[in-house]
Formats: structure tokens, sequence, C-alpha cells
């Protein structure tokens, strides 16, 4: 145990477990359980809490995350975000994308997922909700949140510390006086190390792994996930609506759901022979689009929401020229069809932006 998480712990802070149902958060419940027995911690200064993703979520994982806080004997809160799951999330980020688009107040079409390099369904669907809950309902406490991450999970979780502060929702020195820190008790463990856990104290496992051969629990489908893991949460039948849902918005919105990996091919033989054609168009009009797009001008390129110039007249032309086909297929409005109404948007933009 880090010396600054220990020295936390035996002054009586509260340990917070952040529970996914995976077989990560569940490993560092009880790996740290065992290390906060070993130094006298307090039961009843521990809880466990999970961030519920709504349709994202398997349908099984709520009552594995609770089997898991009872297996532990730890009381268990369960938060959401008040304004939509994660499905919904996706669908506003298109919808008001394409506003964007129409309005010319971005260069390019946004799609509805997030990304590695975009995780805003980590940060709003699970950090957002929980972190400022915490820091409410336990004001004034030192509080340490528990999350199973490993390093030999990604190149991204290789750098992960073993532990560190948190001041996203309780700055250094708020009036409160809440301190808030993340320590990762198994980051240096093995995928091996935490089955073998599960194994010897009886730890439930998510159906995800022991029925559909899973080899991480993350939601349904996710933005990262492996290939080999898209195809085992198909086949669970529990899991096809939502397949069908979000291959419908890749059909609509003409992006697949990970850079180029769409996932209707994860199991194209749920699809029915309708959804089967709009997915077709759709791959065709996503290569008519990235190729229109690639005839704009590169460095004209919107920065933090602006334009870098105004555009030449030869190069407005092209910008409109792109724009037409794409504005069309999403039904929207082609309010600046020109070059002339086109650098008259970007020169009121640049202009926008110096006042």
């Amino acid at each position: 145990m880090p010396a600054p998480i220990e020295a936390a712990v035996r002054s009586g802070a509260w340990m917070v477990f952040n529970l996914s149902g995976g077989k990560d958060s569940s490993a560092a419940l009880f790996a740290a359980m065992r290390a906060l027995d070993a130094l006298g911690h307090p039961r009843e200064r521990r809880i466990a809490v999970h961030a519920d993703l709504g349709r994202a979520e398997w349908d099984s994982t709520p009552n594995t995350v609770a089997r898991i806080a009872a297996a532990a004997r730890i009381p268990l809160t369960i938060r959401r975000r008040r304004s939509g799951d994660l499905f919904e999330r996706w669908e506003q980020r298109f919808a008001a994308g394409k506003i964007r688009y129409e309005s010319l107040s971005t260069y390019n079409l946004i799609g509805p997922w997030s990304s590695a390099a975009l995780r805003f369904c980590t940060s709003e669907q699970k950090a957002q909700v929980l972190g400022p809950y915490l820091a409410r309902v336990l004001a004034g406490a030192t509080i340490i949140q528990i999350i199973g991450i490993r390093r030999d999970e990604s190149s991204a979780r290789s750098k992960a510390p073993d532990w560190k502060p948190d001041t996203r929702f309780a700055r250094a020195g708020n009036r409160a006086g809440t301190t808030m820190m993340v320590w990762h008790p198994i980051a240096h463990w093995s995928a091996e190390q935490v089955f073998a856990l599960h194994a010897q104290f009886g730890i439930p496992l998510h159906e995800a792994y022991s029925c559909y051969g899973s080899s991480r629990l993350s939601c349904r489908f996710c933005v990262l996930q492996s290939q080999a893991d898209s195809q085992a949460a198909a086949s669970a039948p529990s899991n096809r609506n939502a397949f069908l849902h979000l291959v419908d918005l890749e059909a609509r919105s003409t992006f697949s759901f990970q850079p180029g990996r769409w996932l209707a091919d994860t199991a194209p033989q749920l699809l029915p022979a309708s959804l089967t054609l709009d997915l077709a168009r759709a791959k065709r009009d996503a290569e008519e689009r990235r190729a229109l797009e690639g005839d704009m001008p590169a460095d004209l390129r919107f920065c933090k929401g602006w334009p870098p110039r105004v555009p030449t007249f030869d190069e407005a032309h092209r910008i409109a020229a792109a724009r037409g086909p794409i504005l069309r297929r999403h039904r929207l409005e082609n309010r600046f069809p020109d070059a002339a109404a086109i650098r008259a948007r970007f020169t009121g933009l640049l202009a926008a932006k110096a006042a």
C-alpha cells in the first residue's frame, strides 16, 4: 500500500469502491479489503458505488454488482446521469453535431460516438456522476476511491500510478476541507492473478466472462472493445436490442461505431433485411463524405470552434461543393450554398472571435 494511502487509511479515511461488475473492480475490492482489515480500518467507513449506464449496461450487471457488494458486506449506492444514459448521449451528440454543421459552426460533420481520444462516455457517465455525489455526501472527509485498473490492460494504462490525488471535485484548500484520492491496488496484477482471486474467494463473476468468453467487461458494446469481445457481446440474446439500436445509429449517421470498424459487421446475421440495406448505403455515403471532406482545404479546419482565416473564393467554392451532398444526405438546410456565403460566414465567425 502506498505510504500516502496508508496514512489516510490510518486516519480513518472513507474508502469508496468503484464497482463496474467487471473482474478488475471486484479484485481491487477484495484485495483492498484484506489490506484495510490488516490495518484495522473500520468497516463502517467503507462503501461501494456503481455508475449505472442505462441501456448501455448488460442486463445482468446491476445484479452482479449487488452480489459483489453483498459478498464484501459493504453498502452499495447506484447513481445515474440525470440527463440520459449513454445511448441518449450518443444520439444527442449527433443531433447537436448536425445543427452545428448546418450553421457552419464546425468544419466537418461530427459523428455520435465517443473514442479513445474523446472518452466522454467515461467522464460524463461515471466520473461526473460519482465524483460530485461523493464530495457532497462525504464533505469534509478524506475520500479514497479504489479503482480496478491494471497496467497490462493497454498502453494507455501502462503508465497508471499506484495512487494519485484527485482534485477534480474537491480542489486543494476547498472550504469544506474535503480531500479526494484515487488508489489502484491491483495496478501491477495480471489477468491470471485476478481470475485466481475470484476462484479463491468465490467472488461472483459476470456472465460476460463465464457464459460468453469476453476478456473484459464494459458496456454491452464499447468503442474500445476488441472484435472478439464485440462478437461475444453480440452472441448474448439479451444484448440483441442494443446491438440493433447502435447499428441503426451507424446507418443513420454514416459513422462507424469504431474508427475503421462497423459494429454491424460483428454479427451481420442478426440484422433485418431493411437494416442491412440501410447500412450498405451508409457505408457508401461514409466513403463519399470522407472523399468530399478530403477535397476541402485542410489548413482551414476549425481550431477550438474557430476558423483560422477567411478562405479565398476558390477555397470557399470547394467548401460549398463538399458540404452540399453531405447536407442533403442528412436532410439539413444548405444555408451557405456558394463561395460568397461561405466567405461571409467565415468573416462573421472571425469577427465574433475578435470581439
